[in-house]
């Protein structure tokens, strides 16, 4: 049997460390599972083709005659866990909700098969990214679009009142010891177990020995995240190359601890019955929304790394809302017109990610975007205080916990650790503020 993380190595991306494959996933293996699962006989027509990558996968087309899936092959990042954890979390919202995820027809949780990686088997989703038909869509049917998200995510919020704990969802039951038994069957419920997240599986992460879920409180997985930056951060130290990166990361491990000793003051350390969560996607981009000609959304993609987050954490703004505030519309005339070759700078040369600047510099381009995202982020607060009569009263109320999550994040990227600093001191000392506006000024 293989090695649990073989065919993933880690290497040096320059900023981070990045997942690559050691090996490529055989076509013919593919189609030899596909035909297996399906029930397609050797004579019968089966045809996979390459479809597209992500970080983590490898997606291919599966065509039989005229019925098209999807076969999702995954790095081992964190073997098992992550696609049960997925199916678990697609089965759940097709069941519970009316949100349009895909359907799973297969999957396999090990290596142990004759493609050599864990797959899943689902639906091909109909319909365009919005990242792609955005620019051509109205405002009215990106304002529709955002109430849309607004729906599905109160949906999401409001079934079964939710669930105990904080992790990753599993199909499991409980045997007499109280432990958690995996099952396969789709109709038993689910519950939160260990999470599965990129903070978590990254690289070394995976193997720090820290608490990995499900947590009974936010304080619990907090405290694992700031553990994992201050265990990261004391070995960039123990290798750093020339003093500069050795007091850059003496100063993350100073403002992780910082952060680590400010956590219970604003989160309970002790929490019973476990704290209330919700599934929360903290990764829908326009990327991973797909829609019709008319912008209507047709799909919600990627929840392999979703997992049930504390309610404050559902609070924020949807990733594809988040950006910064600019009130005023961009005069159009008054940007400079695209420069050769900004295309492909901007889309990092993936001609895929291209978009059509219309012969306009690209910094209009995101000013409207800023410009838009503002106004459509007043379109998602009144759909969801519509929807939720408390909402604004959650939103208010979470908000240090937001600010505090935020600051978390900002540590370990490395980036303001004096300024985030500067923030942790002024909570401590009771005198709140806003963290980005300590970010920006340095007060």
């Amino acid at each position: 049997m293989p090695k649990p993380r073989d065919g993933l190595v880690w290497e040096d991306g320059g900023f981070d460390l990045e997942p690559r494959w050691t090996r490529e996933p055989s076509l013919t293996a593919i189609e030899k599972v596909c035909r297996r699962q399906l029930g397609i006989g050797d004579g019968a027509n089966c045809k996979v083709l390459f479809y597209a990558a992500g970080a983590l996968n490898k997606l291919y087309l599966v065509q039989r005659d005229d019925v098209k899936l999807i076969m999702r092959v995954s790095l081992p990042v964190d073997p098992g866990d992550k696609t049960r954890g997925e199916v678990a979390t697609l089965r759940w919202l097709r069941r519970w909700t009316s949100a349009p995820v895909p359907q799973i027809f297969a999957f396999d949780d090990s290596n142990d098969n004759e493609i050599g990686f864990e797959w899943i088997l689902m639906e091909l989703m109909p319909g365009v990214s919005a990242y792609k038909r955005w620019r051509s869509m109205s405002m009215a049917q990106k304002a529709a679009l955002v109430e849309e998200v607004a729906e599905y995510q109160t949906q999401i919020r409001m079934q079964q009142g939710g669930f105990q704990s904080i992790g990753t969802l599993r199909t499991s039951k409980t045997d007499e010891q109280g432990q958690h038994i995996e099952q396969r069957d789709s109709d038993l419920p689910v519950t939160p177990c260990k999470m599965v997240s990129l903070v978590f599986f990254w690289g070394d992460h995976y193997d720090y020995d820290i608490p990995r879920g499900p947590f009974r409180s936010s304080h619990d997985w907090l405290s694992s995240f700031l553990n994992i930056i201050i265990l990261d951060s004391k070995v960039a130290l123990r290798e750093a190359e020339d003093e500069e990166d050795e007091e850059d990361a003496a100063e993350a491990v100073e403002v992780a601890q910082k952060l680590l000793a400010l956590l219970p003051r604003i989160f309970p350390s002790i929490q019973h019955p476990p704290e209330r969560s919700f599934l929360w996607h903290d990764d829908l981009s326009l990327q991973n929304i797909l829609v019709d000609d008319q912008g209507k959304i047709t799909a919600l993609l990627d929840w392999e790394c979703v997992s049930a987050m504390p309610s404050w954490a559902g609070t924020q703004m949807p990733k594809f809302l988040s950006g910064a505030r600019r009130d005023e519309k961009p005069d159009r005339d008054g940007y400079e017109d695209e420069s050769a070759g900004q295309d492909d700078m901007l889309s990092g040369g993936n001609r895929d990610e291209e978009l059509d600047n219309e012969g306009k510099d690209e910094l209009y381009w995101i000013h409207l975007m800023e410009f838009e995202q503002t106004q459509l982020r007043k379109v998602y607060a009144a759909r969801m205080q519509q929807l939720r009569p408390d909402w604004a009263t959650e939103v208010e109320d979470g908000l240090l916990k937001r600010e505090f999550l935020e600051a978390v994040h900002r540590c370990r990227s490395g980036f303001y650790l004096r300024r985030i600093s500067q923030w942790v001191d002024a909570i401590t000392a009771g005198d709140f503020r806003r963290l980005a506006e300590t970010l920006q000024t340095g007060r």
